[in-house]
């Protein structure tokens, strides 16, 4: 899908527009339209931080608690201030959201740009930042993970405020909000999704009103604006400081959703939605709850709900678990779409895809990640029972998919840019310390619970690289297997292998054009037939996220013009589903070598049965591993949309 933004902006020349007084012109209504609808996706997890930020770094329970002092609360909210200044406005805002790949960003997109701007001798850095990358999008997992659980925990802990005898049913109730969320999840974001936007505007002029109201009782919290306070709390408190970061990060949590979502609503509109709403009522929210801490050192058990009025408490709640459930929705979208790419780069095996919107393509539905993090969650909520629990396991997901993300862009930046070194090496430089500094911060808190989302990632990654690695000596066998293509087609020409030619049209489906389809060989080396028209049907995945209808299909008559046999490649984008009887569609008839009966055609797979051999090709782990991912690959008929009454499955076995 192109960027919505760039085709706002490009439809018709200003001498077509409407004049100004005639009323706002269509491209102003569009670019609204994606405000409001960036707002309502885009930021509900960093719009919902304020909850539990200032709650977290104040939590006398915190192995390393900041004592509640006049100096220490203006410290620490302009740590917030800046931190969110720094991460979100200058990293994501300002620079990575320009390193786009087609218009989609995402970690995913920067490792392909990291790919396609390594030279020879920078292949081996360029290896090492993708394979950091890959981490990073582990680490996204464990964060999806947390980030419902947290987010939900948060809101509904406000109930204790309201009336302190709920608070044995905030575990129960968080429990069912989530379990609602993901069984839903397969009618699609569609519906919902057109009413996020109002829901998170109403969300972020309530938090904003609330923070003004805190400020007007207490206004000397403005002073904490000055990076005077934050570098001199820093520095001059740094045993203090340096463990408030690891509650400090949790401002920032979710500014990588900026820049994943950059393909569905453009650089422009989410610019726009953070500098005008977000960004304002968020830093007001903290800078109330500053004022509020100040005012009384008791409100740190939730200076975010103390800070609304007692008549609106009630409200509040419950318009903070609209706001986290949308939270939870956008990074539940958001580990599809990782999910998904990563299958179409060979990091994950394919996977059962469903799109819950006709007009959308990037709404999709994965069951078995579904379910994976419906349970992941529920087994967070029952064990950590707490936002404040799960916090110290929050920050390091988002600290160390911050920090990969900034180097992934620098190394962008100077290789394929051309930015000089000496600029390249300051700004690497200042915001590689403030990431690290955080990394650094929530490495304290590994045995209280930051262990996890590291546990998560190492567990995705590892599962990652080795089903790359053991689809590589997979895909080795099966070429020997298959042989040459070439040689293949001569011999059926030729008539060496005795073949019997009967009506209609065949596709097998094939992974290059280098080697016969397996299933192929099997029917004319076995069965002695072959069909007068045969398809042999590659479809490659591209380093971009989609693929323009008129550069879909390659045809080749592989040397010769009337034998009936093609090959086919068919090209997809990373974030495309292939659709085999469509695209077969789109080939011109007077290139096929006569016309393709497609609602007749027969489609052939080969499907391969694999083993564990005794070649040291990989770790015995790894290898059981690896045959224990492949049971979640998706039935082929159906992820290619192949007709299921007219499809022939043929096996074979290969040991890795």
């Amino acid at each position: 899908m192109a960027d919505p933004g760039h085709e706002a902006a490009s439809g018709g020349g200003s001498a077509q527009r409407p004049p100004e007084a005639h009323g706002p012109s269509v491209h102003d209504t569009v670019r609204l339209a994606l405000v409001i609808g960036a707002l309502g996706v885009v930021f509900g997890d960093i719009g919902t931080s304020p909850i539990y930020t200032l709650q977290t770094v104040f939590n006398p329970s915190d192995p390393h608690p900041v004592p509640v002092t006049t100096q220490n609360v203006y410290g620490v909210v302009s740590l917030v201030f800046w931190s969110v200044v720094v991460i979100v406005l200058v990293t994501y805002v300002l620079l990575a959201m320009r390193a786009d790949h087609d218009g989609e960003g995402g970690i995913m997109a920067l490792i392909t740009l990291v790919r396609r701007s390594s030279s020879r001798r920078s292949r081996r850095a360029a290896a090492v930042l993708a394979a950091l990358g890959i981490f990073g999008a582990s680490l996204f997992f464990g964060d999806s993970m947390i980030t419902p659980a947290i987010s939900v925990l948060s809101a509904v802990e406000g109930l204790k405020v309201v009336q302190p005898s709920l608070h044995s049913v905030i575990v129960p109730i968080t429990a069912v909000i989530i379990v609602v969320l993901f069984v839903v999840q397969r009618r699609g974001t569609a519906a919902v999704g057109r009413v996020f936007g109002p829901v998170m505007i109403a969300w972020f002029v309530s938090i904003g009103a609330c923070g003004v109201a805190g400020i007007a009782g207490h206004a000397s919290i403005l002073r904490a604006l000055s990076p005077a306070y934050a570098l001199g709390f820093l520095f001059g408190h740094f045993g203090t400081a340096f463990f408030a970061l690891a509650g400090v990060v949790l401002a920032v949590t979710g500014a990588e959703a900026l820049y994943a979502d950059m393909g569905h609503f453009g650089r422009r509109s989410i610019t726009r939605a953070w500098l005008i709403l977000v960004f304002p009522a968020c830093i007001l929210s903290y800078l109330g709850q500053g004022a509020k801490i100040l005012a009384d050192p008791h409100n740190i058990s939730s200076p975010f709900f103390l800070l609304t009025p007692v008549w609106g408490r009630l409200p509040m709640v419950l318009l903070a678990t609209a706001a986290t459930v949308i939270a939870s929705q956008a990074v539940i979208t958001g580990a599809y779409s990782v999910a998904s790419q990563a299958a179409q780069l060979g990091y994950l095996p394919r996977l059962r895809i469903a799109h819950t919107s006709e007009s959308t393509i990037g709404q999709i539905y994965v069951p078995w990640i579904n379910w994976l993090l419906m349970v992941s969650v529920l087994t967070l909520v029952f064990a950590f029972r707490s936002s404040t629990a799960l916090a110290f396991a929050f920050g390091m997901a988002v600290t160390g998919t911050i920090t990969i993300t900034t180097l992934l862009f620098f190394y962008v930046a100077r290789a394929q840019w051309g930015t000089p070194v000496w600029l390249v090496g300051i700004g690497a430089a200042v915001l590689l310390f403030v990431d690290l500094l955080f990394v650094a911060a929530n490495m304290t808190k590994l045995v209280h619970g930051a262990w996890l989302p590291l546990l998560i990632g190492v567990t995705a990654f590892t599962v990652m690289t080795t089903w790359q690695r053991g689809r590589e000596l997979v895909t080795a066998e099966r070429a020997r297997l298959e042989g040459p293509l070439p040689e293949f087609i001569d011999d059926l020409r030729s008539g060496r292998v005795p073949t019997l030619r009967i009506p209609g049209t065949a596709v097998f489906l094939n992974r290059g054009k280098q080697t016969a389809p397996l299933a192929m060989r099997a029917n004319v080396e076995h069965n002695h037939v072959r069909h007068d028209q045969v398809v042999i049907l590659c479809l490659e995945t591209q380093p971009v996220p989609r693929v323009p209808a008129d550069q879909r299909v390659v045809v080749d008559d592989l040397g010769y013009a009337d034998d009936g046999i093609i090959h086919v490649t068919a090209l997809f984008g990373y974030m495309e589903t292939p659709d085999v009887p469509g695209t077969l569609a789109l080939l011109d008839p007077a290139r096929t070598e006569g016309p393709l009966h497609l609602d007749q055609a027969s489609y052939f797979l080969s499907k391969i049965d694999l083993r564990r051999g005794k070649s040291p090709t990989m770790a015995p782990w790894r290898k059981r591993l690896f045959i224990a991912t492949s049971y979640i690959t998706a039935d082929a008929a159906e992820y290619f949309g192949l007709p299921r009454d007219r499809t022939v499955i043929m096996g074979s076995h290969i040991e890795v």
